[in-house]
């Protein structure tokens, strides 16, 4: 049984984690304050990506402030620390506005937005985690070795899939491989103990 247990583990741990690049994601804004939250439906490197975020009646009449917190994720795959922005108000503190300049290599952006009330308390929409994605117009998904985006096809990633290409041809194994390695000597020691 033990056995059993232990290549089960094994297992689900080499199974990939699967995801769907390319896919924008939104969170649901009913029971918050926001009424609606826009932008680009891409994110281009090295140019601004703005957001517009309209809240409702109530809380900008209160004083509540907007802010927004990002996140960049980048083609190689590393993600940078979340940072956040605070958002201008128009002359009805109704619709805030603000931009970030995405990174030469932005794969998507994460966000999700953030409240101040007047007494000092805050709140996130949504309340963990980040509830939007956009991808870049030039992105690379790891998992599934795919480019893709706008300019994926007209030659804008050209550059980026021939440098790509060549760092994969490297002699070091990726995390994939390490984890296969470590699965294979933990299932021998586990099966040598019995």
């Amino acid at each position: 049984m033990r056995d059993f247990v232990v290549l089960s583990i094994l297992v689900l741990l080499m199974v990939p984690v699967l995801a769907e690049g390319g896919t924008n994601e939104s969170t649901v804004l009913d029971g918050t304050s926001l009424v609606s939250v826009e932008t680009a439906a891409a994110a281009a490197a090295n140019q601004d990506f703005a957001i517009a975020v309209e809240i409702d009646a109530s809380a900008a009449s209160n004083g509540t402030q907007v802010s927004w917190t990002t996140q960049i994720c980048i083609n190689s795959g590393v993600c940078y620390a979340p940072e956040t922005t605070a958002l201008s108000p128009d002359s009805d503190n109704r619709l805030w506005n603000g931009s970030i300049v995405m990174d030469e290599e932005s794969s998507y952006i994460n966000w999700r937005i953030e409240l101040e009330w007047p007494d000092g308390n805050t709140s996130s929409v949504p309340e963990t985690g980040f509830g939007w994605k956009v991808w870049s117009t030039c992105w690379y998904d790891i998992d599934n070795e795919l480019w893709g985006g706008d300019d994926a096809l007209d030659g804008g990633c050209a550059d980026k899939l021939l440098d790509r290409e060549q760092e994969d041809k490297g002699w070091l194994p990726g995390f994939g491989g390490a984890l296969a390695a470590v699965s294979t000597v933990m299932a021998a020691f586990m099966a040598r103990r019995d």
